[in-house]
């Protein structure tokens, strides 16, 4: 059945979707296979097309994955917003996984820290021996 002659102003394909989020073709489509993005209508010919919703929901994945999340977590977050929409649940659970990113990133820069502390004794010690070895042309 063809779209409502209103909604059909407002509808986008997916190049124009692709131009305003950055994504390829084949990411929008993979985000709707994984359920990321319900409700993508489709004309009488098959063709997919989005609305300023799916735009949004997109740019709204994208800023998730920016912050770290996988797309595991996002699918979770999308199932538990599609049962209660912008709830507290939602809220509490986006800073439960945004916490445990935190955690993780502050073990890894740990890390990085007494790595970098590692390395720079290393390069002192390299200095060391290369200072005690005799020079070029200098006689014993």
């Amino acid at each position: 059945m063809p779209l409502d002659v209103n909604w059909q102003s407002d509808a986008l394909g997916i190049s124009e979707v692709c131009e305003r989020t950055g994504l390829s073709p084949r990411t929008v489509r993979y985000y709707e296979e994984l359920g990321l993005l319900p409700g993508v209508r489709r004309r009488a010919g098959g063709r997919r097309v989005y609305g300023e919703d799916e735009v949004q929901r997109l740019l709204f994945v994208q800023r998730l994955k920016a912050l770290g999340l996988s797309l595991a977590e996002v699918a979770e977050l999308n199932d538990v917003y599609a049962i209660g929409g912008g709830t507290p649940a939602m809220l509490g659970r986006l800073d439960e996984l945004l916490a445990g990113h935190l955690r993780e990133l502050d073990a890894r820069i740990a890390e990085l820290s007494d790595l970098r502390d590692e390395i720079g004794k290393y390069r002192d010690h390299i200095a060391a021996r290369v200072e005690a070895l005799p020079r070029r042309g200098a006689r014993r």
